[in-house]
């Protein structure tokens, strides 16, 4: 992997691509919709708060099943689709409960699981290791890890199945010129070693618009291979609901109150 000390981006180019495809003309009507159910399907549905309980982390697997409401699905002829979202992402310690939710749910959603310190991964090795094991150990089955960032800052890379932009409690988290070095960072290691890394942007992706902006960036950069959950998820908590009102809206003609589309 020396080639990757060699790397060199070009910072203009770059900018000008993301302003590229934020200016991009939006989809309308029914081909939204369906870009937008799309959209659904790669979502990591994620709860990072101090405060989670059992009971939010059940209404959370929930909304994870039933992600748009049935009528709204029916009006698509979508209904019988098996509409979910990728996964639901929660801290180690409410992994139980996601299990114990999604099992009652008859759903098997896969649970993912942040871990290894988040969000600093300032965390001894050994206790980011158990932290992992506990989790894997409670039923996750995909674990977010933390990188030891001091480790990359000197060059000691290491190695995953996915790469994140962010944990989403930085100040600054997913945007479009540090996903597009990503991106092709996944090309040109796909194409010199034939492995294929998945891709998530994480923290601040709360609209319905945004969601089909990083729909057509992946694809535009890696193609439709890339566009499936196995290699492209999007991690939000807010994101699903801006996405069930502009389906509401396709349908109605009319915007929901929040009242109308409840978290679960």
């Amino acid at each position: 992997l020396s080639w990757i000390s060699k790397i060199q981006v070009n910072h203009p180019a770059v900018l000008r691509r993301a302003e590229q495809i934020q200016a991009c003309r939006p989809l309308k009507k029914e081909w939204q919709a369906a870009w937008l159910l799309k959209a659904v399907t790669f979502i990591d549905l994620t709860t990072l708060s101090g405060d989670d309980t059992s009971s939010n982390i059940q209404r959370l697997c929930y909304k994870a099943k039933y992600p748009i409401r049935g009528d709204l699905l029916k009006a698509l002829n979508m209904h019988d689709k098996g509409i979910t979202t990728a996964a639901v992402c929660v801290y180690p310690a409410r992994v139980c409960d996601a299990i114990k939710a999604l099992k009652a749910a008859g759903c098997n959603i896969p649970v993912a699981s942040v871990a290894t310190g988040f969000p600093a991964g300032q965390t001894h090795l050994k206790t980011r290791l158990e932290e992992i094991r506990l989790a894997v150990e409670d039923g996750a089955t995909e674990i977010d890890v933390v990188i030891n960032r001091s480790l990359v800052l000197t060059g000691q890379w290491e190695g995953s199945d996915f790469i994140k932009t962010s944990t989403g409690k930085e100040t600054v988290n997913a945007t479009f010129p540090v996903a597009i070095v990503m991106l092709r960072a996944i090309r040109d290691f796909f194409w010199k070693t034939g492995n294929k890394i998945g891709f998530k942007p994480a923290g601040g992706i709360r609209s319905a618009k945004d969601s089909l902006a990083w729909l057509s960036l992946v694809k535009e950069e890696l193609g439709d291979e890339w566009l499936t959950p196995e290699l492209f998820r999007i991690g939000a908590s807010t994101l699903l609901s801006d996405i069930e009102r502009q389906i509401y809206h396709h349908v109605t003609g009319s915007y929901a109150a929040y009242h109308d589309l409840p978290m679960s």
